[in-house]
C-alpha cells in the first residue's frame, strides 16, 4: 500500500522495470521531482541533452566505472508519470541492474511500491482508471486477441465511450432538473425523457458485453472435465492439451488429485482441470481426491461431464448429468471409435460423441467450450475492466432502467433525476474520478513493481 498521499507526491521512487535474468538491457526507472539530481550523483555525464533524447554515458560508484550505460530523460510533464523521469539502461542481468538500483537508492530515491509509477500516471491525469487497467492487461495478456483488447482499452476506446455516455445522462438529467423548476403543466422544450433514455440504454448494453469479453480474455475460463472412473477424462485431457499431462491407464481411481493445465482456445485463456473419478472411494486419499473433485465442478465455469460411451450409460452417470441441469455443461460421450451404447442421455446440456483416444470431436468439444465461454461477450472488440468497474457499469444500466421505468409510471421528475445521477456517478467510477485509496489501492497492488 502506498504510505500516504503527501509521501506519494513527493517520493522519488525508483525500481527496475524490466524482467531479473540474462539479456541485452536492464531498465532502471527513476520518477520525482529528484529524479535528475539523483541520476547526476551515480552517472559520470552531468548535463542531460533535451527531452526524450538517449545517450553514453558511464555509471559509478565511488568515482570507479560499474558499467557503460545508456540514459535518457523525460521532463515533466511530458513523461509517463507526469514527473521527471530517468531511465538508465544497464548491461542485462541481475547484478548490474541492481547494483544501478542500489547506487540510485543510496542516493535519494526510495523503492517503487508495485504499480506506483502507473498510479503516478493515474493521479497526474495523464490516464484514468480504464487505462491502467489496460496498462496492466498489456503487461498479462496471454493471446493476440487479450492483447487487442488491452490496446483499445489503454488507447482510451472505454474511456471515450463511458464519457460519451456520461455526457448523455447529464444533459438529460440537466434537462430533467431544469424542467423540475418550471410552473406546473410546463415543460422544456425538445425534451423526450422516454427517448434519451432508450438510447442510453442502448449504448450501455452495446458497451458492457465488450467490457464482459475483456474480462474473459484477461482472467479466462475455468473448465473442469468430470465423470466416473475409467471413462477417459485424463485421455481428453492430454487430447485437448495436445500432450500427455495427466496418466493414462485401465486401473480405476489413478488420478487422485486435481491436475490443471492451461490453453488458449480462439483467443480464451481456458484453465483445464482433470479430476478424480466419481464413485464410493477406496482408501481415504481417494475419497479426499472424490471431495475435491465434486469441490472443482461446483466451482468450475464450465464442467465437461465425460461418459463411457463404449457401453450402456450407468445410473451414476444420469444421476451426476441431472445435477448438472441449469448450469453451463457440456457431456462429452468418449471412446467412439470402441462402440456407442450410450443411448438417449437425457438432458438438456450439449452432448457431444468423440474419440480422446483418434482425435474425433475433440474440434467439437474445443468449439463447444468457446461458445459457451464467450456467450454473449463481444471477443472481436472486447474491452478491458476489473470486476469493480464491470459491476458499476452494470449498476449504471440498472439505473437508467429503473429511470426509465419511473418516468414512465409518473413517479416523480426527481426519482428519475437522482436515478440518472446515481447512474453516471457509476460511470465516473469507472473512469476513476474520486476513487478512494482503498480502491486504487487495490487496483495498482495487482501491478508489478517497475510498472
Amino acid at each position: 500500500m502506498i504510505r500516504n498521499a503527501e509521501a506519494q507526491a513527493t517520493d522519488t521512487i525508483a525500481a527496475i522495470s524490466t524482467a531479473l535474468g540474462e539479456g541485452a538491457i536492464a531498465i532502471v526507472r527513476i520518477s520525482g521531482s529528484d529524479a535528475v539530481s539523483v541520476a547526476r550523483k551515480i552517472l559520470a555525464r552531468q548535463d542531460f541533452p533535451e527531452h526524450g533524447r538517449m545517450y553514453l554515458t558511464t555509471l559509478l560508484a565511488d568515482g570507479e566505472i560499474v558499467d557503460r550505460v545508456m540514459c535518457v530523460c523525460f521532463r515533466s510533464p511530458k513523461s509517463y508519470t507526469g514527473e521527471d523521469v530517468i531511465e538508465i539502461h544497464t548491461h542485462g542481468g541481475i547484478l548490474a541492474a541492481r547494483t544501478c538500483l542500489e547506487l540510485v537508492l543510496s542516493n535519494g530515491a526510495r523503492i517503487a511500491e508495485p504499480g506506483e509509477f502507473t498510479r503516478r500516471a493515474f493521479v497526474s491525469g495523464h490516464i484514468d482508471l480504464s487505462q491502467a487497467e489496460g496498462v496492466l492487461s498489456a503487461i498479462t495478456s496471454r493471446s493476440n486477441e487479450a492483447l487487442r483488447a488491452a490496446a483499445r482499452t489503454l488507447t482510451g476506446e472505454l474511456s471515450r465511450a463511458v464519457m460519451m455516455i456520461h455526457d448523455d445522462i447529464l444533459s438529460l438529467q440537466g434537462g430533467i432538473e431544469i424542467q423540475l423548476d418550471f410552473p406546473e403543466g410546463e415543460t422544456v422544450t425538445g425534451l423526450d425523457v422516454a427517448g434519451g433514455i432508450g438510447g442510453i440504454i442502448s449504448q450501455l448494453e452495446a458497451l458492457i458485453p465488450r467490457c464482459s469479453a475483456g474480462m474473459l480474455l484477461s482472467h479466462g475460463v475455468n473448465v473442469v472435465i468430470a465423470g466416473r472412473p475409467n471413462a477417459g477424462k485424463s485421455s481428453l485431457m492430454n487430447a485437448l492439451v495436445g500432450r500427455k499431462r495427466a496418466i493414462v491407464t485401465e486401473i480405476p481411481g489413478t488420478t487422485r488429485d486435481i491436475i490443471s493445465e492451461s490453453i488458449i482456445i480462439g483467443g480464451v485463456p481456458v484453465r483445464l482441470s482433470d479430476t478424480a473419478g466419481l464413485r464410493e472411494a477406496g482408501d481415504i486419499v481417494e475419497a479426499e481426491g472424490v471431495r475435491l473433485a465434486f469441490e472443482a465442478m461446483n466451482g468450475s465455469d464450465i464442467c465437461v461431464y465425460v461418459a463411457d460411451g463404449s457401453r450402456e450409460l450407468a445410473d451414476d452417470d444420469r444421476e451426476y448429468i441431472r445435477g448438472l441441469e441449469g448450469r453451463r455443461a457440456i457431456v462429452a460421450v468418449n471412446k467412439s471409435d470402441l462402440q456407442d451404447m450410450a443411448g438417449d442421455i437425457g438432458t438438456s446440456c450439449p452432448v457431444l460423441h468423440l474419440s480422446a483416444k483418434t482425435g474425433a470431436g475433440i474440434d467439437d468439444l474445443r468449439r463447444e467450450i468457446y461458445s459457451m465461454a464467450v456467450k454473449d461477450c463481444a471477443v472481436s472488440s472486447g474491452l478491458n475492466v476489473s470486476a469493480f468497474q464491470l459491476g458499476e457499469l452494470r449498476g449504471a444500466l440498472s439505473d437508467v432502467r429503473e429511470a426509465g421505468e419511473s418516468a414512465v409510471s409518473f413517479a416523480g421528475e426527481d426519482v428519475t433525476a437522482g436515478l440518472l445521477g446515481s447512474a453516471r456517478m457509476r460511470l465516473l467510477r469507472v473512469l476513476g474520478t474520486d476513487a478512494g485509496d482503498e480502491l486504487l489501492d487495490s487496483m495498482f497492488s495487482r501491478f508489478c513493481v517497475g510498472k
